[in-house]
Formats: C-alpha cells, structure tokens, sequence
C-alpha cells in the first residue's frame, strides 16, 4: 500500500505531494478493538437520565384494598404492587452512567486502524490551505468539488482556520472537526476525510509534529539547544573572567572565611611535631584503659570492676566504701 498522496490547493490544482506516516495510515486495522471503541464512544454519548417509579414512590397504596378472607380473591396488600394497573415499576431504569473505561492505547490503536482502513481505499484528501478570507458556503461547495470528495466528507482543520469551520458548517453532508477530536467514530461514520498540510497526523511540517490529540502550545518556545562539550550558554562568564575573591574582600576577609569553614575562631598554629615512623601512636580505647587502671591501683577498698571503662564503675572505685568512711571518723 503506498503511503504518498498529492496535495491540491482549493481550487483543484496540484502543488505537490506528501508520504503518510506509516504508523497512522499504513497499519493492518484490528476489527475488533474498532468495535470495542466505538462501543464505549457511544456508551459514553448516552445521557443516562431514564428513571421510573418503584412501588416505594408511587403515591397512594397505604390501605389494604381487602379484607384478607372471605373474599375468594388472592389476598392483596396494597394497590401499588407491581402487577397493579398504576403500581410501581419493577426492575425498572434508574439514572446513571453508561461510560466504559477504555485504555488509551487501544483508543489510538482504533483511530489509527480506521484511518489505515480509508487510506488503503484511497479515501484521504489533503488540501494544502483552503484559504478563505471571508466565510462562503458557497465557496467551500466549489472548494470540495475541484479536491474531487463526494458523500458524507470529514473536514479536519486546526484552530487557526476559523473562516473554513465557518464556511463548512452550513454544508449537510459535511462534518467539521478539530484535529485534536479526531476519533475512530467520526472516521467511520463518513466517506472522505479531507486534511490540511498542518493537521495530518504524523507529518512534520517544518519543526513541529502534527500529532492527533497533542498539540504544542506556543508559550512553550523552541526546543532547547545542545551546546558542545566546553562551550558555556550565552551570557555566562567562564571562569578565569570572574573577579578574584581576595581583590574583591581583601585578604583578611578571606582568612576569615577560611577560619569559619574550619571551625576555628582565628588562625590556627602550624603543628611541627613529627612523629618516627617506629613509633605506636596510642588511641583513645588504650588512653581510656590505662587511666582506669591507675584509677583502680590507687583507690582504695576491694571494689571487683566488670567493665574497667565504665565512669560510674571508675568513680565509686575511686570514692571507696562508704561505711569505712564512717568507721574512721568514730574512731
């Protein structure tokens, strides 16, 4: 199936050609998610406002019609039961919502597949510009029988071509919509589909990509700009041009800053101690068992120590008993 299409102008001439996105126009259409989508399409159109009375609602009924016996009738409670002429409606519609949760792949899938399926029939026009200046019903007739479309024609057009909506909404046989609402239904529902160079989905036309359902909003701006490696954006200094910060702050603003980052509140001495290589520097768990070892051999009592590095255990050791205390001072 080719995928290349001539583009007329409005009146009929050719002005060129163009390739069709492959993965819009050149798919094989998959039936069945066709159906799924178009089901759930009108699923969701349905308003869902039908609604009838139970026999709850249905005013009257609060007296028994007749006695329970004697009558020779089936016994009967109240009038509005559903089998009663004017009773209450069983099983009856309430208001709700038809909508389906469809998957937004399988939206895309039945969009592009119903376009596939009118490509490969040879049923897609597209106009270079209808350029109307004013609105012309008119006009827009002429225009689609010199593009060569017959039958119930889909006209797809963007936000900027206000005169062509206005010119071919009066047409019966005519559905106008935007390119951001085309939809597998209205696809379907028509002969021809008849795009402008700008709303062909898939086409780049210079650097923006005419994608169904996304569109680029203006306020965005141009895409960013790889710089090469080594090369600063404009209007960024490099390094070398930026002012030196001991001109800028003088020099004892600049050890200032070097004390704070350091922790210390002025400059600090230079340590010339130098240690021999041979030489076993003590760390601070041997510093600590050392010391509670000589707390140990001078404090006096017989205080047995689990843990020679506890301060708790270290200070009674150091305090002695008590009770000896006490002796001494009575004798």
């Amino acid at each position: 199936m080719s995928l290349d299409i001539g583009v007329r102008a409005a009146d009929g001439s050719s002005v060129g050609s163009l390739t069709l996105d492959a993965g819009h126009f050149g798919i094989e259409p998959n039936v069945s998610v066709l159906h799924q989508v178009v089901t759930a399409q009108l699923a969701a159109a349905r308003a869902g406002t039908q609604s009838t009375k139970t026999r709850a609602e249905v005013s009257g009924g609060g007296k028994k019609p007749f006695k329970q016996k004697g009558t020779g009738r089936a016994r009967q409670g109240s009038e509005r039961a559903p089998h009663f002429s004017g009773g209450g409606v069983a099983l009856g519609p309430k208001p709700r919502s038809y909508k389906q949760r469809t998957p937004r792949k399988m939206i895309s899938l039945a969009m592009r597949s119903a376009l596939s399926d009118r490509q490969a029939e040879g049923r897609v026009a597209v106009v270079s510009d209808w350029g109307f200046t004013a609105p012309s019903t008119k006009a827009a007739r002429a225009a689609l029988a010199a593009v060569g479309v017959s039958g119930r024609v889909l006209v797809v057009l963007s936000r900027d071509d206000e005169e062509a909506y206005k010119s071919f909404r009066n047409l019966t046989e005519i559905q106008v919509i935007l390119r951001g609402e085309l939809n597998a239904y209205d696809i379907l529902c028509n002969h021809w589909i008849v795009f402008t160079t700008a709303t062909v989905p898939g086409h780049v036309d210079g650097d923006t990509a005419v994608t169904v359902g996304a569109t680029r909003s203006p306020a965005a701006g141009p895409a960013a700009e790889i710089l090469p490696e080594g090369t600063l954006p404009p209007g960024v200094q490099p390094d070398d041009a930026l002012p030196d910060v001991a001109e800028a702050v003088g020099p004892g603003a600049v050890e200032a800053i070097s004390a704070s980052d350091s922790g210390s509140s002025g400059p600090s001495a230079p340590d010339d101690t130098v240690v021999p290589d041979d030489t076993a520097v003590p760390d601070d768990t041997a510093l600590a068992d050392s010391a509670a070892d000589a707390a140990l051999s001078e404090a006096p009592g017989e205080a047995v120590l689990t843990d020679a590095t506890d301060p708790l255990l270290i200070a009674a050791a150091a305090d002695g008993d008590p009770a000896d205390d006490d002796a001494e001072e009575a004798q």
